[in-house]
């Protein structure tokens, strides 16, 4: 629930309204309670949670968590509010929800409650934020064409654009998810599955027969592996200082606030200050630090959480050290592990591509020197092997003769009692971001690239509400066109073509202007909302920084 939109500033006391606050804010926790004072209507177990919005994680705060959580209850609110205009003005008409004890007795909209319609509400943002993942964050995350292409056949299929091939493709993986053959429910059925998409899979079903017949683990109960976790830890995106800024004058940095600022009930008192529009604003026209090593952020290296935790925290060295107690391979043996070209000295971070004298280079090298300071050397022995993940190439195939291959030793071809670089001890997410070559457009490195794509199409093969629950009978016909549409009116389209293709309004975007309407002239030239509001996309997945036409007086261009 979403409190009412009139706030009072703490300072102050005086009375703000900010455009778009009739959607409201989430509710707080009660104060801390006095010593020695009876606990009614304070929080004498949480004081540290006390005028900080109620949430389910309220020790992990911050101004972005709170950004985003008041975003989706307020589309949550929006549904819900759109569900009860059809409902009025078609009572009678069949809703496509069922109750599994009467699974052919219609319900009609007017016999929905308002504790199913709230449930339909979180089934419907769940779908959206997954949707807004997969075709929105990643695909500029990731910013090329193959992408593009990947992530919304992911969703909608290969074959959105031919029906009768999606259908021919959609009964082929309905008969390898029934398959006893390994190869065929796994290898077979992945690929295929990207002729329909894996979205809705199954989802033709007669319910409740087969009702996890779109769901396939690929052999293996449902889990999130630790190298899921481990290359996820993208902590140089964010930034220590945020760049705040107002609607009225967007162009202007109003204000620098260090996000350290924003954490538990400050982020709450933020929020109701500035509104969330201008933290909308202030996040849109931003740009994320790069995933680089040396570019973690400075309060995460001194984050304090007290008192639930004791002292202060430096989250750089908790993501290695997690990886260490987890059991997460080193870097070098992940790469082997999964099919990647092992390094074989602290120089491989090195682009020796980069011209001669650039400050490029010259920071490269300066990071492998540091690395061989704290990872060391060792005097290597040609006898001892050190994985079973590949073999050594001694000799390339020719046209007669296959390649020779030998164990990989501690050496890594060099001779036999020389001094090498302790390449095998790097750690896992220092490796990938000192990674100096990337694909064209890519925020994240090769590594990380390999388990990331896996494990975005897993969560949705896994996930019975994305593929064979994807149906009226959970969420409503109403809401299965919420979700394909992006939206209560039917899918919008962009202006022209974006990046060469006929796009449709991004369900992100979507929920934005649903939730603060005022950001309309903002979004206008916006495509994806996560590539900063007021670049100029140029031409084809252009990287360049370049002001869009209205903007060029933002200073984050001069920078």
């Amino acid at each position: 629930m979403l409190n009412n939109a009139i706030k009072y500033t703490p300072s102050s006391g005086t009375i703000i309204v900010k455009a778009g606050d009739a959607l409201g804010y989430l509710p707080e926790f009660g104060a801390a309670c006095a010593p020695g004072a009876p606990a009614s209507g304070c929080d004498l177990i949480r004081p540290e949670w006390a005028g900080q919005e109620a949430v389910a994680n309220p020790d992990n705060w911050s101004i972005g968590m709170s950004f985003l959580h008041t975003v989706f209850v307020r589309e949550h609110n929006v549904i819900v509010n759109e569900f009860r205009k059809l409902a009025r003005d078609n009572p009678d008409a069949d809703s496509g929800l069922r109750n599994p004890d009467r699974p052919t007795q219609a319900i009609t909209y007017a016999q929905v409650t308002n504790e199913e319609l709230f449930e339909i509400a979180r089934l419907i943002v769940a779908a959206e934020i997954a949707k807004i993942h997969t075709i929105e964050w990643t695909t500029q995350l990731l910013y090329d064409e193959p992408l593009y292409v990947a992530m919304n056949s992911n969703w909608s299929g290969l074959f959105r654009d031919n029906p009768l091939a999606s259908e021919v493709t959609k009964r082929i993986v309905a008969k390898l998810a029934r398959s006893d053959n390994v190869k065929h429910n796994t290898q077979l059925y992945s690929a295929l599955a990207a002729g329909p998409g894996i979205f809705g899979t199954g989802s033709d079903r007669e319910y409740p027969k087969e009702m996890m017949g779109g769901v396939n683990h690929f052999g293996v109960p449902f889990n999130f592996p630790e190298e899921f976790v481990s290359v996820y830890r993208l902590h140089p995106l964010v930034p220590d200082m945020i760049e705040f800024r107002d609607l009225s004058d967007p162009d202007k940095i109003a204000k620098h606030i260090p996000v350290i600022d924003t954490f538990r009930a400050k982020a709450t008192a933020k929020m109701h200050e500035s509104g969330l529009s201008n933290w909308a604003l202030s996040f849109g026209r931003q740009r994320l630090g790069l995933l680089e090593l040396r570019n973690h952020p400075q309060f995460l290296q001194n984050l304090d959480l007290r008192p639930r935790l004791d002292t202060t925290l430096d989250v750089a060295a908790l993501d290695i050290i997690r990886d260490r107690e987890h059991g997460v391979p080193r870097f070098n043996e992940f790469r082997r592990q999964i099919g990647l070209r092992g390094l074989t000295s602290f120089d491989d971070f090195i682009d020796h591509t980069l011209p001669e004298g650039s400050d490029r280079l010259a920071e490269q090298r300066d990071i492998a020197k540091t690395l061989r300071e704290v990872y060391g050397q060792h005097k290597c022995d040609d006898r001892k092997v050190i994985t079973s993940a590949q073999l050594a190439i001694v000799r390339e195939a020719t046209a007669t003769q296959p390649p020779i291959r030998k164990p990989i030793t501690d050496c890594l071809g060099h001779t036999d009692g020389s001094m090498v670089d302790n390449i095998e001890d790097v750690d896992m997410v220092v490796g990938f971001l000192g990674e100096p070559v990337r694909p064209h457009g890519y925020a994240i490195s090769e590594t990380q690239f390999q388990i990331f794509i896996i494990n975005a199409s897993r969560r949705m093969f896994s996930d019975r509400f994305f593929t064979s629950g994807f149906r009226p009978e959970f969420y409503t016909r109403f809401g299965v066109d919420w979700v394909m549409n992006n939206g209560p009116d039917g899918t919008v389209m962009e202006d022209g073509k974006p990046n060469g293709h006929e796009q449709e309004v991004l369900p992100m975007k979507r929920v934005l202007l649903r939730t603060m309407p005022e950001l309309k002239a903002e979004l206008k030239s916006v495509i994806n909302a996560f590539d900063p509001w007021a670049r100029d996309r140029g031409e084809y997945y252009t990287l360049d920084w370049k002001p869009r036409a209205g903007a060029q007086n933002d200073p984050a261009f001069k920078q």
